[in-house]
């Protein structure tokens, strides 16, 4: 009889057990990591290191020290595979890291190509692999993918800073312009590249910058937000005015900083600097594209030089580009591979070619360019990203509505700062159309 009640009270607890874990799991996943997913997948990692390196090469043969004649064993003694030596996985939020010391002539590349093969040993959702210092490689392996449910990262406000959404590692996902200044955005329809260009003005919206926008689409997508915009230019020829009136504005913060004898207007008095622009282009291959008239080539090679002027000279003054579009190729002309070197910040979401994916990130790592390719068309927001430190890493964008971004700039419809050379463009331009 006392056995029958061990044995209930034991099933009692065990149920209790996993209908909390299982709350714990749901509610608090970071404490169920820790507790529970940490500690099972870290003697996971240690068990199956030897038998994992040994199916993936990444052993190296160590000789008897006798019984041998050249590659002949004369005394029956096998050859003995090593495995590299391992650090103790460290736990870091829903994943842990493994440091490997590696023998003499292996290389990281191969642990790249046993990544994979490290998901399935260990049952983790993804391996990261890098090399912070030669002779070692880091295998950074995550639980579960931390962008199914990003939580709402925060981060510090600050001028010309937006935060976007959350990083892969868990962190907030930032574009700041003042750290990098210009950034190209690629995706595909339905890709979140739209989401993100409307969560970046929902952001700035609130602060003291000047947005202007350049939609050759007729405005259908920046349009929306032309309560807030200082200036919107709909079509070529009125792109054409908008940035040639910003490059001789940029000419004038160049006299007013040679004057004050300062290299960029952040060090100018608060009461000279002049208010920070933002330029925000929506579908780049519009500008590019021609139809063969010498008007339209003429169009293109305007917007093709002034473009990469801004971004040449801009960053030091205070005009900041930013650049989506869904297609990006060398095929738009030579002036879109110059004006990329000068794009440091580079978003890439799902693409429909190789070739967008290639010129978003291939000049920075070829690993960024194969993970951007494998964004599934239901992993909308989802991008690979490159970080101030020169690094990349998956981000998901947090979702912002049109209509909450609609709502966000008529609200600080009253603080967009007067730019009148702009508006003496477009009107100019609106006189000689009548």
């Amino acid at each position: 009889m006392s056995a029958s009640i061990v044995l209930a009270f034991g099933l009692a607890v065990l149920a209790w057990v996993l209908v909390v874990g299982d709350l714990v799991r749901r509610h608090r996943p970071l404490w169920h990591w820790y507790l529970a997913g940490y500690p099972v997948t870290a003697c996971r990692v240690m068990f199956t290191w030897r038998k994992v390196a040994m199916l993936n090469d990444l052993t190296v043969s160590k000789r008897p020290p006798r019984g041998l004649l050249g590659d002949v064993v004369v005394k029956g003694d096998p050859l003995r595979p090593i495995a590299p030596r391992i650090s103790f996985p460290r736990a870091t939020r829903m994943g842990l890291t493994v440091l490997v010391r590696l023998h003499a002539g292996q290389t990281p590349a191969t642990y790249l190509k046993t990544a994979d093969a490290l998901v399935h040993a260990w049952r983790v959702h993804a391996v990261r692999v890098t090399s912070p210092e030669r002779g070692l490689v880091l295998l950074a392996a995550t639980a579960s993918d931390p962008l199914a449910r990003p939580g709402l990262a925060t981060a510090p406000a600050a001028l010309l800073s937006a935060l976007i959404g959350a990083l892969e590692s868990g962190g907030a996902w930032v574009m700041d312009l003042r750290l990098v200044p210009h950034w190209l955005i690629t995706g595909a329809t339905r890709s979140g590249k739209s989401t993100l260009l409307a969560r970046l003005i929902a952001q700035l919206a609130p602060q003291p910058v000047a947005l202007v926008g350049i939609d050759c689409k007729g405005g259908m997508e920046l349009g929306l937000f032309a309560g807030r915009l200082s200036a919107l230019a709909t079509c070529r020829r009125e792109a054409v005015a908008v940035l040639s009136t910003l490059v001789v504005d940029m000419q004038d913060r160049m006299a007013a900083c040679r004057s004050a004898g300062v290299r960029s207007i952040w060090e100018l008095p608060d009461k000279l600097r002049p208010v920070p622009v933002v330029v925000i282009v929506d579908e780049i291959a519009e500008l590019y594209l021609s139809d063969g008239t010498r008007e339209s080539k003429a169009e293109a090679e305007q917007c093709s030089t002034l473009l990469l002027r801004l971004a040449q000279l801009g960053a030091a003054l205070g005009l900041h580009l930013v650049v989506a579009g869904q297609r990006v190729g060398s095929d738009l002309g030579p002036g879109v591979t110059a004006l990329r070197a000068q794009l440091g910040g580079r978003i890439c979401h799902r693409v429909n070619d190789p070739g967008t994916a290639e010129m978003t990130l291939g000049d920075l790592n070829k690993d960024a360019v194969a993970v951007a390719q494998s964004i599934t068309a239901e992993e909308q927001g989802v991008a690979v990203c490159t970080g101030p430190d020169g690094g990349w890493s998956r981000a998901r964008s947090h979702l912002t509505t049109t209509e909450q971004a609609v709502s966000t700039a008529r609200k600080h419809a009253e603080m967009v700062p007067e730019l009148p050379t702009l508006g003496r463009a477009l009107a100019a331009l609106e006189g000689d159309d009548k």
